[in-house]
């Protein structure tokens, strides 16, 4: 996984699930921690549920066309956050939906997952352990396999 110095400007650009379960483990402010600027979509925002942290910025798609034309292929919140990161330059969008990580890497764009932020979090030392976010992880409806539990406490050192 790349290491960005903690002095670079990361823009982000994030879907409902990064959100979503990062509030149900108590994490959401990890995001403001590691990058300088969290985009979102209006859908995304609406999806959420609940309103976002003021560090959060919600801004519309322009390219109306590809965000629908996306949407046949994945969830409309999924395809307008791709539909974005596609005309805005983001050092990353952070989807875990399977789906869209593969429409994303089609389209070129570089993606992050949830546990791809916790990792990054341990690593630029905002959280000491991992495990304990990931063992609240998988009390929620969050599907996670084993294998990708192991995978990440490995790369984090706490196999």
């Amino acid at each position: 996984m790349m290491q960005v110095k903690s002095s670079d400007h990361v823009v982000v650009i994030t879907d409902a699930s990064c959100f979503i379960i990062l509030h149900k483990i108590d994490a959401l402010e990890l995001l403001h921690k590691l990058f300088s600027t969290v985009l979102t979509i209006p859908e995304i925002a609406e999806e959420y549920g609940m309103a976002l942290p003021d560090w959060v910025t919600v801004i519309s798609v322009r390219d109306k066309k590809l965000q629908n034309d996306l949407a046949f292929i994945v969830d409309p919140g999924e395809a307008s956050a791709i539909a974005l990161a596609h005309e805005i330059e983001s050092n990353y969008l952070i989807t875990d939906d399977l789906q869209a990580r593969k429409l994303a890497t089609k389209l070129g764009l570089t993606i992050i997952g949830t546990l791809g932020i916790l990792l990054r979090a341990k690593q630029k030392s905002h959280i000491d352990l991992l495990r304990p976010y990931l063992e609240r992880i998988v009390k929620t409806n969050f599907r996670i396999s084993s294998d990708l539990i192991d995978r990440v406490l490995k790369e984090s050192g706490e196999t």
